[in-house]
């Protein structure tokens, strides 16, 4: 079991086109914008895999560095409160052990939506049958 890091910043109103979000449409493969299943993301070439971690607490420490990257430009004060955002940091990590996909969604200031998830493969919980996308088999 290992998980795949991905990151997805780009303009709020791309979130509310589904279609290039689903692994039928034409654009799915060529788009970085966030798929609408979590998991799809193992569709998706493998250049788009940001990392990949089999040790949980390097992927919780990719994770936790790329949200708090952008947490000055987060919309919502609640959401960039440190005290807040570190505790939810911590608790990642327990269900990265666990084999889970670990998604985090925030609006940006400028209309702006960052993605930043780690999802498990090799196999993934809810949809073994989609391959690893770097052909890994562990």
């Amino acid at each position: 079991m290992h998980h795949h890091g991905y990151t997805w910043l780009g303009s709020a109103h791309e979130l509310l086109k589904d279609g290039p979000r689903r692994p039928l449409h034409p654009e799915f493969g060529s788009s970085k914008v966030v798929p609408l299943e979590c998991a799809h993301w193992l569709l998706k070439p493998a250049s788009f895999v940001q990392g990949t971690w089999g040790d949980a607490e390097q992927a919780a420490a990719w994770f936790g560095w790329q949200v708090r990257a952008s947490a000055a430009a987060f919309a919502s004060e609640r959401d960039r409160d440190t005290n807040r955002l570190a505790d939810a940091i911590r608790r990642l990590f327990e269900r990265v052990t666990c084999g889970e996909d670990v998604v985090g969604g925030w609006y940006l200031t400028g209309q702006r939506f960052l993605s930043v998830c780690l999802i498990a493969c090799s196999p993934h919980r809810l949809r073994p049958e989609i391959p690893c996308p770097a052909g890994a088999a562990t």
